[in-house]
């Protein structure tokens, strides 16, 4: 995978908090680094009643998109369906989601969908008043996932799992660790090992942190080449990381 995604490109995890927010926001700025116009789009945003700034909001201080959506916010922070019918609103629709983010895609060189939580969390409601997931809105835009991983033990399995629910659906996909830790010990070097077939980037922790200038200009130096980055010696890298 070196020839670099374009068009709609979606961001999901093997689970909440594994760092899908801060890739978003790497990839936006590797991508405009690289003179794409990228859009970022939420499709639901959870736990917003806790007054902290959404994802969007996030994604654009650390790496400025030309546009950013947040399609629909609940406050609790739970599954988005979870949270639509605790707050009793309004479901988001499979495809008004799907026609939002075909609006960006006619406008932007890269629009990146961030799921919320991992592949198969509910999402809302299709007409038929089934739920949809990530993984449908992927088949529905005919988008390649990245998924988002953690570094430490266990996360093989759920790498497998989800890589898995994506190949069964014909959805092209690739891996970035999340998090990589400082002092990385034995289980990270093996998963990072197991990894790299399908690896396309991996971020330090604590990357989220950074002053946004100095996340920009690092954010190719995580990436490879299939996300606008330069990354190609893993080694290198994480013992840089360090």
């Amino acid at each position: 995978m070196t020839t670099p995604w374009k068009g709609v490109v979606l961001v999901t995890g093997t689970d909440t908090g594994v760092g899908k927010t801060i890739v978003t926001a790497a990839i936006t700025a590797a991508a405009q680094a690289a003179g794409m116009r990228v859009a970022v789009v939420k499709p639901g945003q959870t736990g917003t009643a806790t007054g902290e700034p959404g994802d969007v909001d996030v994604v654009t201080r650390l790496a400025a998109p030309l546009a950013g959506r947040t399609l629909a916010g609940y406050p609790d922070p739970l599954a988005p369906l979870a949270a639509a019918r605790v707050a009793e609103l309004e479901p988001l629709e499979l495809y008004t989601a799907v026609d939002a983010v075909r609006e960006e895609a006619d406008k932007h060189d890269l629009v990146l969908v961030e799921g919320a939580g991992g592949l198969l969390v509910p999402m809302g409601l299709r007409p038929s008043g089934e739920p949809w997931t990530v993984a449908d809105l992927a088949v529905s835009l005919g988008a390649p996932a990245v998924v988002v991983t953690r570094a430490g033990l266990g996360t093989l399995n759920h790498t497998a799992l989800t890589l898995e629910a994506l190949e069964r659906r014909a959805i092209p996909a690739g891996v970035v660790v999340g998090a990589w830790p400082a002092e990385p010990e034995l289980v990270h070097w093996a998963n990072l090992t197991e990894l790299v077939p399908n690896l396309l980037g991996a971020l330090p922790a604590g990357a989220g942190a950074m002053d946004p200038g100095v996340f920009r200009r690092s954010a190719p130096g995580w990436l490879t080449p299939a996300l606008y980055g330069v990354l190609d010696d893993w080694r290198a890298w994480a013992e840089d990381a360090d």
